[in-house]
């Protein structure tokens, strides 16, 4: 940005909202967004399934939300699921009575994991690298919680490799973060490449908007 460039015409990449404005911001959005869930079902449902099927052991669910992950992971495993926002939180509780599953949540920071290392067998996240301030360290703390032996899998979107549907992105970049406080163009892989995480596998669809990646922790 230069010195002249006013601080809130500068892309959203470079002014992140801070913890407090995105914990207001999903005050608002929260029922919504659980409201929405047959919609994320329809579009994303697929992907989270096949990612998410196969977590084992202890799992953190980083970001968790309204619990839109809930469904996908088997029901053997040991469930923990963190957010920023207790409405978020609220509406991820109902969702695990409605499942009948079992489960902690806790209200936490993606940023500062409030866990010892190693204590998560898988770390699983959706949707999520997009809202955090600094989704590197998020990254890294997801690694730091994961056993050396464990899988961080996530499933995020990005910008498309579509060139109309990328060029839609661009233009609307900047008014959705205002409204969501989410990163439509960010490309998932360079945030993974950037936190020093190993891939294992990666693949992208709908037009190269979704991304499924499975990593190991540092």
């Amino acid at each position: 940005m230069s010195p002249t460039e006013p601080a809130d015409s500068a892309p959203a990449e470079r002014r992140p909202m801070s913890v407090e404005e995105i914990r207001a911001s999903y005050a608002e959005y929260a029922d919504w967004m659980a409201r929405m869930d047959w919609l994320d079902r329809f579009l994303t449902g697929r992907y989270r399934r096949r990612q998410f099927g196969t977590a084992q052991g202890r799992v953190l669910d980083v970001a968790c939300g309204t619990g839109a992950n809930f469904r996908y992971l088997p029901e053997s495993v040991e469930l923990v699921g963190i957010d920023v926002s207790p409405e978020m939180l609220a509406n991820a509780r109902a969702k695990l009575d409605e499942l009948g599953r079992d489960g902690t949540l806790r209200e936490m920071d993606a940023q500062d994991l409030d866990f010892d290392d190693d204590e998560f067998d898988t770390v699983v996240s959706s949707l999520s690298t997009c809202t955090f301030p600094d989704p590197v360290a998020a990254l890294r703390e997801m690694s730091r919680v994961c056993k050396p032996s464990g899988r961080i899998l996530l499933v995020e979107h990005g910008k498309s490799d579509f060139g109309p549907f990328a060029r839609f992105q661009e233009w609307r970049a900047d008014a959705h973060y205002r409204k969501m406080g989410c990163r439509w163009t960010q490309e998932p892989l360079e945030l993974v490449a950037a936190a020093d995480l190993p891939v294992v596998r990666s693949d992208t669809a709908i037009f190269g908007i979704i991304t499924t990646i499975e990593a190991r922790p540092r």
